[in-house]
């Protein structure tokens, strides 16, 4: 599947969401969302994001995740790849910098996309201008 395809779709989780818009997680997700996607926010330190509620992790959101998008290290990654697959994912997209082959591979085994080091943004230029 490509990278297009998977823009395709509207469900992003955005893992480790920040609330400074300074922070790349927040202008990016602030991006996806004024271009159409629904963000679902998911960090464990915040109530909300831009008002939206604010998930502690995957596993707590209540709707259908499509894209994980994960601002996370890459030795962080493994059990995010888990709660993913575990939510049924369609998706796993680790940005730029971020990089696990092993959480990767777990992934596709279970069915799942996987995009790492690169940015969802800068594709999406890339591709939907």
């Amino acid at each position: 599947m490509s990278i297009e395809t998977i823009l395709n779709y509207k469900n992003i989780a955005v893992v480790g969401i920040s609330d400074n818009p300074g922070r790349p997680s927040h202008m990016i997700a602030s991006f996806l969302e004024a271009h159409g996607y629904n963000i679902i926010p998911v960090n464990p330190n915040l109530k909300e994001w831009r008002g939206k509620k604010c998930y502690p992790d995957l596993l707590s959101i209540p709707e259908k995740v499509d894209i994980v998008n994960i601002f996370r290290r890459s030795e962080a990654v493994p059990p995010i790849v888990d709660e993913a697959i575990a939510i049924k994912a369609r998706a796993v997209w680790m940005q730029e910098g971020i990089v696990n082959e092993e959480a990767a591979e777990k992934a596709r085994r279970a069915g799942l996309e996987v995009v790492m080091d690169k940015c969802i943004k800068i594709e999406y230029n890339r591709l939907k201008r």
